[in-house]
């Protein structure tokens, strides 16, 4: 469900710019943003690049493209 919400032109600026080098639209890139922000704020321990590499592989996982992995135990 699409809800019309305002955004500051700071903001908007900001997403629109970074949206055209991210090859994104600039609700996608707001809606990136959100969902990044949301995660980090769930799991302050996560690092920026561990939250983007969990949710690359998340996207793997839905493409159907992932092996299982072999714990190799020692001995």
């Amino acid at each position: 469900m699409a809800t019309a919400v305002r955004i500051s032109d700071d903001l908007i600026k900001s997403a629109r710019k970074v949206s055209k080098v991210e090859n994104r639209s600039l609700t996608g890139q707001i809606e990136y943003w959100a969902k990044i922000g949301q995660i980090a704020e769930e799991n302050p321990e996560l690092s920026f690049k561990l939250i983007k590499e969990i949710l690359l592989g998340l996207e793997d996982i839905e493409a159907g493209e992932f092996s299982e992995y072999q714990l190799n135990e020692p001995g």
